[in-house]
């Protein structure tokens, strides 16, 4: 016997009033999805990627996008040695740390780019389907749109691309402070290769003093107090020895991590002799300009402008939200109706206060943050230039005395070879030539290091540590 379903007629008439409107919403949804991002597993390199020395024979460099005029005059070219600038355009090109700052740049970009896109329409689409006979499928079409969302979308897209801004000349910035780390990392190194055989040679001098003291001991011609100082002055040697080894290895480690190689890789380094002199006035006049020059500085002035938009965005939020769209519908008894929808909030208890204060103290402290970032650079520089003036003093000093200790060195060693000079008077004489020409090169070393920090500071305005000539800052980091 059948049963009977008394749902079952409902159903079908439910069916046959929607089979029309998938027809109709089908070549929509294919438009909108034609439209859509589709996903790309990408996934992470089990192995070291950094530049190997094979990889570094090929690396190419575009100058054209290096931060300093300088280094964009400059061309890169291993297959000869690395100067200081060319060490400098690598470090630009292949640090690891700028390549995340760019991929911050690119977030940025793509945040200003979703800032600036209009909202959506909203489509509401309801049926209702009575079971009573001689009655009519009743629906409901709304199509609405968030108003409030367009009133914000000046403030908000100005907000972001200010923010882009400032993420550029944050990574202006972050670049002007690893070109200013390779180099001072090139004058480490370049000092080390100084210093080490120096260093060997106090060593080798003081062994041998040690080991001859300590055969005239044996034979019972020398106080035991006596060979305890040579001792000493042997330990002392080796040590410092071995301490400025591990310095170089640091440094090799450093300046390898900071250009992106790998461990295995050696640098050949070349040029770096003569410091270029700098005058008060081209500082003073690098100083004056600070502010329009300094990346970082114009950063804080693009963040303080986001800052402003976004406080003027908390402003216009006071106002009621507003969504407005238009209404098709039909009721069961099929009657037709067309109209409006409003939707409005009541500005009466939150009035969006708490985020006009936030954003307000926000641009304080902005507005605090780069005045003490301004404060700091003149501080900065005023103390560089202080030390200046007492490390030429110091570095002249040195020079001036180093003529006599070579001399008198000369002098020792001519004598000794003519016995006519004690061991001991003789290697106190070349320690002594030594020790000055290590205080000569550490000098230099720090007066080479103190101009590439005030060249951090200042950019371009003031020359290279290694170059003859000034040059000025005055193109604009363009987008990378």
């Amino acid at each position: 016997m059948p049963v009977f379903n008394a749902a079952a007629p409902a159903n079908r008439v439910a069916n046959l009033a929607v089979r029309p409107w998938l027809r109709c919403l089908a070549p929509v949804c294919a438009l909108l999805l034609g439209g859509c991002a589709w996903y790309h597993r990408e996934p992470l390199a089990p192995h070291d990627t950094s530049t190997s020395a094979r990889s570094l024979e090929r690396i190419q460099i575009d100058a054209s996008r290096m931060p300093l005029p300088e280094l964009a005059a400059h061309r890169f070219d291993p297959s000869d040695g690395l100067d200081i600038d060319e060490v400098a355009m690598l470090a630009v090109a292949n640090n690891p740390e700028l390549k995340l700052a760019r991929d911050d740049l690119g977030i940025a970009r793509a945040q200003a780019y979703s800032a600036g896109l209009l909202p959506d329409p909203q489509l509401s689409v309801s049926s209702d389907y009575p079971g009573a006979v001689g009655t009519t499928r009743a629906f409901n079409y709304g199509l609405s749109i968030d108003v409030m969302a367009i009133v914000l979308r000046s403030a908000n897209k100005q907000s972001a691309d200010a923010t882009v801004a400032k993420t550029d000349l944050g990574l202006l910035w972050q670049e002007w402070q690893i070109v200013a780390q390779a180099r001072q990392l090139f004058i480490k190194t370049r000092f080390q290769q100084d210093t080490l055989p120096l260093l060997e040679q106090q060593r080798e001098l003081a062994r041998t003093r040690y080991e001859r003291m300590a055969e005239a001991r044996r034979d019972g011609n020398l106080t035991d107090d006596t060979l305890t100082a040579a001792l000493t002055a042997y330990s002392d040697a080796r040590k410092q020895s071995a301490e400025a080894e591990r310095a170089a290895e640091q440094t090799h480690h450093d300046l390898n991590a900071l250009l992106g190689l790998s461990p295995e890789v050696r640098l050949q380094l070349a040029g770096g002799e003569d410091i270029a002199p700098l005058s008060g006035t081209t500082l003073d006049a690098a100083l004056a300009s600070l502010a329009q020059r300094r990346p970082d500085l114009i950063a804080l002035q693009a963040g303080y402008e986001a800052q402003e938009q976004k406080y003027r965005a908390a402003i216009l939020s006071q106002f009621p939200s507003l969504s407005v769209g238009f209404v098709r519908a039909r009721d069961t008894s099929n009657i037709y109706t067309s109209g409006f929808q409003i939707n409005l909030s009541l500005p009466i208890f939150n009035r969006n206060q708490g985020n006009v204060a936030i954003e307000k103290a926000t641009r304080q402290r902005l507005r605090d943050e780069y005045q003490t970032r301004l404060n700091q650079a003149y501080a900065d520089v005023a103390h560089l230039r202080a030390d200046k003036v007492i490390l030429t003093r110091q570095l002249q000093q040195t020079e001036a005395a180093l003529p006599d200790a070579d001399l008198a060195a000369q002098h020792a060693a001519a004598a000794f070879a003519g016995h006519d000079l004690t061991l001991g008077a003789y290697t106190d004489a070349q320690s002594a030539s030594l020790t000055k020409r290590i205080d000569v090169a550490t000098l230099r070393e720090s007066l080479a290091e103190q101009r590439v920090g005030l060249q951090a500071l200042l950019g371009s305005a003031i020359p290279d540590a290694f170059s003859s000539s000034a040059q000025t800052f005055t193109e604009t980091h363009d987008a990378k």
